[in-house]
Formats: structure tokens, C-alpha cells, sequence
């Protein structure tokens, strides 16, 4: 069942930009010098200068007949003006129509006429496509479930609506806000990677801040007493071992067994364009892989807490009151650059798109570049024979405190000049480094940690074997084959 919740009537286009054309700034009543063109051309139209309104007056007009300019009835002049400038006024039509056009010279008229064809190209040439509209961006859509109800935030930095916080968006509604739920990277998103969490108060609004991420990573009956709704609004990325979504689901069962409504405002997965990677077995369920999905599962939170609540997923079989409130004018298939870097380490498209290939290598010793400016973008390690390019991890406050290979030179890869979209997931880069370590028994040091990562054991088996990529992914065919199946059931979005 699809928990679409959408205003069909909204127009999402109700403004009309208009860029380097026409604009009246001041009152429409013109006084014109003793010279008309000159003071149209500098006081209607600044961007023509004197000089091509003068060569246009003093050449073309004179060979326009005057039998034509009277071709031009008022009804026609009325009809471009309402046509070819719907967002003017009436009051600045019925002046050009019953006013100004009258008293023109008849070169003038024509001028007039020529301006508005261009503008009306200018204006349709820098008409805005259909936006995505995130689900916290649809106000009046979420608003009704949120009055005079006792309300609880899952969010982080990335809750953002029209560039303010989502949390101040609903302070300034005045809807019931009684505490903060914190997930991995903290309130602020600045938070190292695996670094706990503490409880707080916001600076700012006083809040109660409750970490998810520290000791505990599911709320208690007793954080979630008194609650009637849950919001969760976290920019994702698409890929199974990013934790914002094992947070999300603890939520779910907490909201199922308090009896919570639980309300997802949905953003858009720039990795939702495919699915790709090894299935998760249960066997290997951790914080960084819950459920039995692929690496990159081609969903957004909204789709797949739905895939979470139907398959019965929550401990106990167990089913939260879920709504989700959909993006607007979204597919899968765009491109989509997120407004806020989603976590300390994944700054810009190309890390994202990246992050699926490189996550592995953290069951390594080779740096992906945590602990510098262009993390999940280069691949290194200390030894010159890995390559010409190198780098140093040094502590970031914000970033990384003791990345991998802290203060040594890595030698490697540089992929900064890749493009994002065309990056998908591939096993390219680790059987490269592999490769390169002379297929040392000790290349992948965390075995544990990459079969999580993983969500198998087999992949590590793999790779120790010799297997190539295309092999590999031989394997991976049935599996994803029958998750795609099931993952249409849920999707809101083509």
C-alpha cells in the first residue's frame, strides 16, 4: 500500500522569472522628451543602447509603409500585449493599448511591437521547468497533521526549507515541538564518522536534543512518552550501509510500539537512479546494513520505509502508522544535487556518487581521503609504487579527527575530474588496489567490518579467489533481479 499523500491542484509554477527583458520599476506614467526614441530606449528598454534603437528607427522603420502600421488595429496591439505578457498588469495593458500607443509616431508603434516579440522569447526562453519540491517544502500538505499535536523531530542539518530549518520553519507555525532526535554526524552534521553522540539542548530554541547515535540507538518508551507524532526529515544518499536510514527504522519500531504516528517528509536519492551489489544476509545485519537490500537500493526514505513497514521488517512483525509525503516533480532518473553536504565527508556530487565503490576500502588501509578537502574523491596509500599522485590525511575539525594514515604521504589515485553522473557502483578500484598490493593476504585488515559492509561473506571470498568484476557480478543477477520485483510494489516515483 503506498502512503502518497500529494495536492494535485498546487501550481507549481505560479511565478514567471524573467531575465534580461522589460522591467518597470517605477510608476507607468512616461514622460516623454522631445525626443520619444531616446527616452524609450533609456527609460522602457536600458538593455538597447541609443545606438541600435537609432540605426533601428533610421533605416528598417522608414521602409515599413503606412498602410501597414495601420494594419495594426488596437484589438491586435491589445491582443499581443495580453498574449505575449501575461504577468503586466492590467492597469500597464489598458496604458499601452488606450494610451501610449495611440500618441506614438508610427516608428514607434513598431518599435514597441518589436520589443514585446522579443521579450515574449526572452521570457519563454528563461521559463523555469518543474522543480523538485521536497516533501518539508509542501507546507500546507504536511501543516494538518502537525496541529495541536505534541511533535518529535528525526533530523539533522539537512532538514532544510527555502534555507531555514525545518525546525524553525514549525516553531514559527507555532506547532508543538517537544524534542530533537539526533542520529550519526549530530544536530549540526559535524560530528566524525562513528563519533557518539551526547544529549543537549539547541542553542538557539532550547529544545531537548536526545541522541540516537551514542549508547542507545533506538528511542526509549520513556523519550517517546507523551509523543504524537514523529517527523523524519534526513537528506539520504541512497546506499545501505549509510546509517541514517538504521536510524529511521528504530524509530519506526519505537513509533510502532508507543503507538506514534511516524511522518516522512521525502527528499530526493541522488544515487536512486539504479541498484547494484550483493543482497544483505541476515547473518550480517549491523548498524551499517539492516535489511535484506542491495548496496545502492534505488529508493528514497519514504519508498523504502514502506518496503520496511509492508515486508515486515520492524522486530515483532510489527507496523508503525507510517505517511509519507512525497517530493513533487521528481523521477528517479534525474540528476539530483543535494542543497547540504549529507554528512562530513560526502561534500559534493561526485563523492556521493563515488561512496558506494569507495566505502569498501574502509575495511582496509588504504585511505580514500578522509582527513582531507576532497574525501570519497582519491584513493591512497603510503607507498610510492600505488602512484604518482599523493596526499596527506591531517585532522579536520568537522571532517575527520584521526583519519587513516594520519600525517603519512598516500600515493594513488586522484578521481576528482570524473564525472558524477556517470559514476555508478563498481568493484573497479578495489581490485585495482588489490592488485597493487601484490594481493597481500592482509589487504582487506578488517574482514569483519567489510563483510558487513559487504552484507556477505562471500564478496571477501571473491576477491581472495581471483574472481573478476563481471564474475563477481554474475552472482549478484537473481538476487537483484527479485529485489527489483519487490521494490516496484513500493516505489512513489517513476
Amino acid at each position: 500500500m503506498k502512503y502518497k499523500i500529494q495536492n494535485e491542484n498546487q501550481n507549481t509554477n505560479d511565478e514567471l522569472r524573467i531575465e534580461n527583458s522589460i522591467s518597470f520599476t517605477h510608476s507607468p506614467t512616461l514622460t516623454f522628451s522631445h525626443s520619444p526614441i531616446h527616452s524609450f530606449s533609456h527609460s522602457l528598454i536600458p538593455s538597447f543602447t541609443h545606438s541600435p534603437i537609432h540605426s533601428f528607427t533610421h533605416s528598417p522603420i522608414h521602409s515599413f509603409s503606412h498602410s501597414l502600421i495601420h494594419s495594426f488595429s488596437h484589438s491586435l496591439i491589445h491582443s499581443f500585449t495580453h498574449s505575449l505578457i501575461p504577468s503586466f498588469s492590467h492597469s500597464l495593458i489598458h496604458l499601452f493599448t488606450h494610451s501610449l500607443i495611440p500618441s506614438f509616431p508610427h516608428s514607434l508603434t513598431i518599435i514597441i511591437l518589436f520589443c514585446l516579440i522579443c521579450y515574449n522569447a526572452s521570457s519563454q526562453s528563461t521559463l523555469p521547468k518543474n522543480q523538485i519540491i521536497t516533501g518539508a517544502e509542501q507546507t500546507e500538505v504536511w501543516l494538518p497533521y502537525l496541529k495541536n499535536k505534541k511533535v518529535a523531530l528525526l533530523v539533522n542539518h539537512t532538514a532544510i526549507v527555502e534555507n531555514q530549518h525545518l525546525v524553525d520553519t514549525m516553531l514559527a507555525l507555532n506547532i508543538d515541538v517537544r524534542k530533537i532526535f539526533l542520529p550519526e554526524h549530530g544536530f549540526r552534521g559535524d560530528a566524525d564518522a562513528g563519533e557518539q553522540i551526547k544529549d543537549g539542548n539547541d542553542k538557539k530554541t532550547g529544545i531537548p536534543l536526545i541522541s540516537i547515535y551514542g549508547n542507545s540507538k533506538k528511542p526509549t518508551n520513556a523519550q517517546m512518552k507523551g509523543l504524537d507524532v514523529v517527523v523524519f526529515d534526513i537528506q539520504d544518499v541512497g546506499v545501505r550501509f549509510f546509517t541514517y536510514i538504521s536510524s529511521m527504522h528504530y524509530m519506526m519500531e519505537a513509533c510502532a510500539e508507543n503507538n506514534v504516528q511516524f511522518i516522512i517528509f521525502d527528499r530526493p536519492n541522488p544515487n536512486g537512479d539504479y541498484i547494484d551489489g550483493p543482497i544483505l544476509k541476515k547473518e550480517f545485519s549491523s548498524f551499517v546494513g539492516m535489511h535484506p537490500i542491495p548496496v545502492v537500493h534505488g529508493m528514497t526514505v519514504g519508498e523504502l520505509a514502506q518496503m520496511i513497514n509492508a515486508e515486515g521488517w520492524l522486530s515483532g512483525n510489527q507496523k508503525c502508522s507510517l505517511i509519507v509525503i512525497p517530493n513533487k516533480n521528481y523521477s528517479h532518473q534525474m540528476h539530483y544535487s543535494v542543497p547540504k553536504k549529507p554528512s562530513p565527508n560526502l561534500p559534493n556530487d561526485l563523492s556521493i556518487r563515488l561512496y558506494p565503490s569507495l566505502c569498501f576500502f574502509e575495511g582496509t588501509e588504504v585511505s580514500i581521503g578522509r582527513g582531507t578537502y576532497f574525501p570519497f574523491q582519491v584513493i591512497g596509500f603510503p607507498d610510492v609504487s600505488f602512484g604518482e599522485f599523493s596526499f596527506t590525511p591531517v585532522s579536520i575539525a568537522g571532517m575527520a579527527k584521526q583519519p587513516l594514515q594520519e600525517g603519512k604521504v598516500c600515493y594513488g589515485s586522484d578521481l576528482r575530474n570524473l564525472n558524477p553522473w556517470e559514476q555508478k557502483m563498481t568493484l573497479e578500484f578495489l581490485l585495482e588496489y588489490y592488485k597493487k598490493s601484490n594481493f597481500a593476504p592482509n589487504f582487506i585488515s578488517r574482514e569483519r567490518f567489510f563483510n558487513l559492509l559487504a552484507g556477505t561473506d562471500q564478496l571477501l571470498k571473491q576477491i581472495k579467489s581471483g574472481m573478476s568484476e563481471n564474475e563477481i557480478r554474475k552472482t549478484w543477477e537473481n538476487d537483484l533481479k527479485n529485489f527489483d520485483e519487490k521494490r516496484k510494489k513500493y516505489l512513489l516515483y517513476e
